[in-house]
């Protein structure tokens, strides 16, 4: 039987316990094991699937899904989950399983969207989180150790600094950081000892854990470059990484490309050019913006459907929920993640802003603020659980836009949460539909039986967790908490965690499936709503589209995580 997750009776003692209960549901307490995180069961049924490395779990037969492409998209995702909620035993056998097993030569059909955002993002934020902080370390306290004894970092050093880099990135004063390693003790005929810590243990040098994260994420990253063989360097959809060959999706009008696909790889290329030296991976990105600004765009709106042949718009359909969500998400993000230097990804982001204000966002006649889609100058009134992120979106881009706006934005993106909470709210498992439409007399509810159910999606979560950060309403905690309930009551699984088919239904039918961004996103992010502010501070890390954090690139931070240059030295000048 399992314990019960319930809360407090007092707000005072809710306010305590709510972390540490958000904690119990990730690490699925008992169930009479130490299995560590939703990961129990969630990503311990996973981890039994290591010889067959599935995409997703097949949660109530605890068996594998692989749709082709890479294999282990539950084992790469969740990563830094693991490894910001402090479960190292599962990190290590996650980290052990991608030096021994992931395969980056697959030949089966993979997405070039899915890959950067699921297995780049996860890479580039395990090394962001693990070796980058080992690498300061050893420069700070050793700055006369030869380059190889520099490189001779092992995983020890992660339990003395993992929560110092996940709490800031502005490591800047040497003495600092000299002063927090003290107890490095270096031994020339050994790798590292941590005396103080660790009771002596050393280890051989070798490839540590962050540098096998480096090696696999550039290889990686390479191995995507061959989609981007266009007319126009747009990139197509899909690719075969084992011959480089890549196509459009079929389903996809006229052969195009998805704006929420090439859209969505600023972020990710950015840090490969950051950590390989190679400038090709930004000069890529910046080829799309390039063209993006150059064409028209109806009504400042940027359509879904985009030609890699001729650079034009295939059709007139506009959504920031799917097929276009992310496309917004990175601009912004790009911004911020520059350290504010993008002046070029702000002006897109605050004009698409104001074409999306113009066009798109609605209010019922009950009052809830929606952002509907366009479709060929036709609003459809529908919003997707995929858009509920755009209330964390518009709440980060506050601060930064045109003058006097910022409480404008704030507003704006309050309003949105609120309305994606209420989907969740007027079900009969109060957790939320795939859509849920603003017409016939409905509001906010799904009136079609196909946008029924809920596949363990993060967006409203996600968008509570900014929005807390942001104003520390309580309110957000609040409704992360029904979330925390809900999901504990009608997803959770014997074998981990499970969509259901209708959200509406007071008995649940489940679709026997956990998806993979339910470890990356979800959970993560309510693991962060129920921590301190503290935690990947938004001021120094910015999430990618899958909950990956990714520091913001200023050049001294990036000197404090080992950032290397195209020698292949690290670069620590």
């Amino acid at each position: 039987m399992r314990a019960s997750v319930s809360g407090p009776e007092s707000p005072e003692e809710a306010d305590r316990a709510r972390p540490y209960a958000a904690l119990l549901l990730i690490r699925g307490a008992g169930n009479g094991t130490r299995l560590g995180s939703v990961i129990t069961p969630g990503y311990r049924s996973a981890a039994s699937l290591l010889t067959s490395s599935a995409a997703d779990l097949i949660s109530r037969t605890v068996s594998g899904l692989l749709r082709g492409g890479l294999r282990g998209a539950s084992i790469v995702d969740s990563l830094d989950t693991l490894y910001i909620m402090g479960l190292m035993e599962e990190y290590e056998e996650a980290k052990e399983w991608v030096q021994n097993n992931l395969d980056l030569n697959s030949n089966g059909e993979a997405s070039l969207f899915e890959v950067n955002i699921r297995y780049v993002g996860g890479l580039l934020s395990a090394y962001y989180l693990t070796g980058a902080e080992i690498e300061f370390v050893v420069h700070a306290s050793a700055k006369s150790l030869s380059r190889a004894q520099q490189s001779a970092v092992i995983y020890p050093c992660v339990h003395v600094r993992r929560e110092s880099i996940m709490h800031s990135c502005r490591l800047n004063d040497i003495n600092q950081a000299k002063s927090e390693s003290r107890d490095l003790e270096w031994r020339p005929d050994e790798a590292l000892v941590m005396s103080a810590y660790t009771n002596a243990v050393s280890m051989s040098p070798g490839v540590c854990g962050a540098e096998i994260f480096k090696q696999k994420v550039v290889e990686l990253g390479e191995k995507l470059l061959p989609a981007f063989n266009t007319p126009t360097g747009i990139p197509r959809g899909v690719i075969n990484l084992g011959s480089g060959t890549s196509w459009s999706w079929g389903w996809a009008s006229a052969g195009s490309s998805i704006l929420a696909e090439f859209g969505t790889l600023h972020l990710e290329f950015v840090h490969l050019t950051e950590l390989s030296g190679n400038p090709v991976f930004t000069e890529k990105v910046m080829n799309i913006r390039k063209l993006l600004n150059k064409i028209e765009k109806p009504h400042g709106l940027y359509p879904n459907f985009l030609s890699p042949v001729s650079g034009n718009w295939v059709q007139h359909h506009v959504s920031i929920g799917g097929l276009g969500d992310s496309f917004y998400e990175y601009l912004i993000k790009s911004f911020l993640m520059s350290d504010k230097t993008d002046q070029e990804a702000k002006k897109m982001y605050y004009s698409a802003m104001e074409a999306i204000e113009t066009n798109l966002v609605q209010k019922s006649p009950a009052g809830l603020t929606y952002v509907a889609e366009w479709r060929g100058g036709i609003l459809d009134h529908k919003m997707g659980h995929l858009a509920c992120f755009s209330g964390g979106m518009i709440g980060i881009g506050a601060d930064d836009g045109p003058a006097g706006q910022r409480q404008h934005y704030l507003d704006l993106a309050a309003e949105i949460t609120h309305t994606c909470h209420e989907s969740y709210s007027r079900s009969a498992t109060k957790l939320g539909p795939e859509a849920f439409r603003f017409d016939a007399g409905a509001e906010a509810t799904a009136t079609r039986l196909s946008d029924r159910y809920y596949i363990l999606r993060p967006e409203v979560i996600e968008s509570y967790m900014y929005m807390w950060r942001l104003t520390h309403d309580p309110k957000y905690r609040e409704w992360g908490w029904e979330a925390v309930e809900a999901l504990e009551k009608h997803c959770r699984v014997d074998a981990g965690f499970s969509g259901i088919r209708d959200v509406y239904a007071s008995t649940v039918s489940h679709d026997n499936m956990q998806q993979s961004f339910f470890l990356s996103e979800t959970l993560k992010y309510l693991y962060l709503l129920f921590s301190d502010d503290d935690l990947l501070p938004l001021e120094d890390w910015v999430f990618n589209t899958e909950a990956h954090p990714l520091p913001v690139i200023r050049k001294t931070c990036l000197r404090e995580h080992g950032s290397t240059r195209g020698d292949g030295q690290t670069n620590l000048e």
